[in-house]
């Protein structure tokens, strides 16, 4: 099975076609990067071949590299990994070097072949790379298509010459975005930034770029870097304006990323550097600064989490053995911000969705909210006004239960108060057929408890989404007691119909994700009331990877669901309640009617316009901010091991059952320090043994919270990590 084509036709044109079997988007491997070494090789040597075109046999060209590979290069790499992953990315550079030297006299640059890449659609990572060492970059005029090098997403950055060759064909201003930002292009926008040269009719891709290779001369495929006086766009870092540029994308990475995101500091460091150089010394440069990122666990952690294991959750890695539970009718109840915004998901997704409210103009106001997300789409032009009119018309605004009708899932979506959503339950299961699925759609509430509202308790359950709906990406799953293997697969084929990241989780108060951002929060607010400086606390957190210190997580959820979460949790555990201290600070603020940003006024000061002006000076008046302060590590670690040992309870507890959905729900439910992997990564990364040793000493100093649970003992006395033990299991299960 091969993963490249090569065909010369009457022209004397070589056609090297990528076309991975078995895989919807090309995607590179080792074993095709020596396969195109071959092909490039044999066409250079053919007197036959006047050209090349390099292309794609799919609707797109590539889809990147295979993490798979990337995730393993260091425990393929031998005793000596650094060195061998270098020696491994010099040996791709040289194959794409061949291919834009092609041949041709070192000195007079003559003699080459001409080598067009045809990009019939997408082409991301490694895929744009070998079209930028080509000489000329064709793209179909396909909307669709996305073209760029998002590989700073998932903890790394292009390693095989796209860093150098970007840096260096756009300048280091222009190419910021599209390195450091990940940003994706359609065809046009990627020619109107210089990375492709011609935008074509589908139809007469292949055509193009042929006849371009016919037609070429030596002086057009000489790249800028390798003819004499080349000058790097912008300025190179000792001229005056590229030093400002330089000074300006530093302050930027640093300003973006607080120092503790490996790749985008390498990624600067290698641009910077290669500039000074000339172009081969700049890719052994990228290719030293690529092997620092890869030998770093950051990166590692960061491909397995958000790629490996989200990508293995989203194709139902834990779904039950049933046949396929695809929803054709949704009926949603509740036409709230959450209602809504399901309904839009859904909609979106091709799901015709019945949307229930009590009032009609409620209801109506659930389909405008979906409409005024679709018409920002239009204004981005990202949304055309037919696809408005067409999600649109899925969706059935009205009061009237009998619409549920043909429905085989529900999403009850209603108030957070178990009497309303047992006579919704009831109301909606008098009109549904057999087979249909029940899901609550709850944070806090336990399912097993609401399941009793249910005649049929095996065919409810509980599937929470994240808000903004549309915007976040994690839903979690949550099994009741009598939920079956059925209503488990149906909720999980759902969340992957509407392009969303499952976790599945038994029951229990708060179920994961609350479960683990709770504490996070409620160590802040205990640092506020115990004098620590507010802005110590909220920079701390940001500068550990939190997308948002405590404080102003608190404002964005709102400060009186937290007090009400609060009263309920207070009044079901009793005496065993720890968290009486918190309760002074979030008590006290709501009496004050700061409850957050809906209110303008909350921890932090907010305009007229609801835009954040800074903490609130009467924060510190209630609580004064003590003499002698802790210092940020310790902040740091006390906010990052309220979460993280949490996580582990819950694991202990059987409510997390997969130690990867622990991981991935981290990220996206709740941001915890993607850097790290996810929370259980974290603790893989700084080590079990240092972990308890944390803890005793945290414990000591502030109480039973931070005791280490035994799992993380047991880890620690044997050595070993999360996943070293979920490794070893699969090797026993082989």
């Amino acid at each position: 099975m091969t993963d490249f084509t090569y065909e010369l036709d009457a022209d004397g044109v070589a056609v090297i076609a990528w076309d991975v079997k078995n895989k919807s988007m090309n995607v590179m491997s080792r074993e095709g990067f020596v396969e195109l070494d071959g092909m490039v090789d044999k066409a250079l040597a053919d007197e036959a071949v006047k050209g090349v075109v390099i292309t794609s046999a799919k609707d797109s060209f590539a889809g990147g590299m295979d993490l798979n590979i990337i995730a393993r290069m260091k425990e393929d790499a031998g005793d000596d990994p650094a060195r061998g992953l270098f020696d491994g990315i010099m040996q791709i550079h040289a194959i794409l070097r061949k291919i834009e030297r092609a041949g041709m006299d070192p000195k007079t640059n003559k003699g080459g072949k001409p080598i067009a890449a045809a990009l019939p659609g997408t082409a991301l990572g490694i895929g744009l790379e070998i079209p930028l060492s080509c000489h000329r970059i064709f793209a179909a005029d396909n909307p669709k298509a996305k073209i760029g090098l998002p590989e700073i997403k998932v903890g790394i950055f292009p390693g095989a010459g796209g860093t150098t060759r970007i840096s260096r064909k756009l300048g280091a201003m222009a190419a910021a975005p599209i390195l450091l930002e990940g940003k994706l292009l359609d065809p046009k926008k990627a020619k109107s930034s210089g990375i492709v040269d011609e935008v074509v009719p589908a139809d007469e891709l292949l055509a193009s770029a042929k006849a371009w290779v016919l037609s070429a001369k030596d002086a057009d495929i000489v790249k800028p870097w390798d003819q004499k006086g080349y000058k790097f766009p912008g300025g190179a870092p000792y001229h005056p304006t590229g030093f400002m540029t330089f000074v300006g994308a530093s302050a930027m990475v640093n300003g973006n990323t607080k120092g503790v995101y490996p790749a985008a500091k390498a990624l600067l460091s290698a641009v910077y550097e290669g500039a000074l150089v000339p172009f081969d010394t700049a890719l052994k440069i990228e290719a030293r600064w690529f092997t620092n990122v890869l030998m770093n666990p950051s990166s590692s952690n960061m491909i397995r989490s958000l790629f490996i294991n989200k990508e293995a959750l989203e194709k139902g890695a834990n779904r039950p053995d049933v046949p396929d539970q695809k929803v054709r009718k949704l009926g949603i109840l509740g036409a709230g911000m959450m209602g809504a915004g399901i309904a839009y998901v859904a909609a979106n997704a091709g799901i015709e969705v019945a949307l229930i409210d009590a009032k009609q103009d409620a209801a109506d106001k659930g389909k405008a909210h979906a409409e005024s997300i679709l018409d920002k789409g239009i204004s981005r032009k990202k949304v055309t006004p037919e696809k408005k009119d067409e999600v649109l018309s899925r969706i059935l605004p009205t009061t009237d239960y009998d619409a549920l009708k043909g429905c085989d899932l529900i999403v009850e979506a209603v108030f957070e108060d178990p009497k309303v959503k047992a006579e919704v339950t009831a109301k909606a299961e008098a009109i549904l057929g057999d087979d249909a699925i029940f899901a609550t759609n709850t944070s806090t509430l336990p399912i097993t408890d609401l399941a009793k509202a249910s005649k049929r308790p095996e065919q409810f359950i509980g599937i929470h989404f994240f808000s903004p709906v549309d915007k976040m990406l994690l839903v979690e799953i949550i099994k009741g007691k009598q939920t079956g293997d059925v209503a488990v697969a149906k909720a999980l084929d759902f969340v992957r119909q509407i392009r969303k990241t499952p976790i599945v989780v038994n029951d229990a108060r708060f179920f994961y994700a609350n479960r683990c951002i709770i504490p996070y929060i409620n160590e802040g607010l205990r640092m506020v009331r115990e004098g620590v400086t507010p802005a110590l606390i909220e920079n701390a957190a940001k500068m550990v990877g939190m997308p948002l210190g405590p404080l102003q997580l608190t404002d964005e959820t709102s400060i009186d669901l937290g007090a009400k979460i609060a009263r309920a949790t207070r009044a079901a555990m009793g005496d065993a309640y720890p968290d009486g201290e918190v309760d002074e600070v979030i008590f006290w603020m709501e009496e004050q009617g700061r409850l957050g940003r809906k209110a303008n006024a909350g921890f932090y000061a907010y305009d007229e316009k609801g835009k954040r002006q800074g903490l609130w000076d009467g924060l510190i008046d209630q609580f004064p901010v003590a003499d002698e302060q802790p210092d940020l590590q310790e902040v740091q670690q006390r906010l990052l091991f309220a979460q993280a040992l949490e996580a582990v309870r819950a694991l202990e507890d059987g409510v997390l059952m997969d130690i990867r959905e622990g991981d991935v729900a981290s990220i996206l439910g709740w941001g915890f320090a993607p850097w790290s992997g996810g929370v259980l990564s974290w603790l893989d990364m700084v080590g079990a043994a240092w972990a308890v040793e944390r803890c005793d000493t945290l414990t000591e100093a502030y109480g039973k919270r931070f005791e280490a649970p035994a799992l993380l003992r047991e880890l620690a006395e044997n050595g070993e990590g999360f996943y070293d033990r979920l490794d070893g299991q699969r090797a026993d299960a082989a």
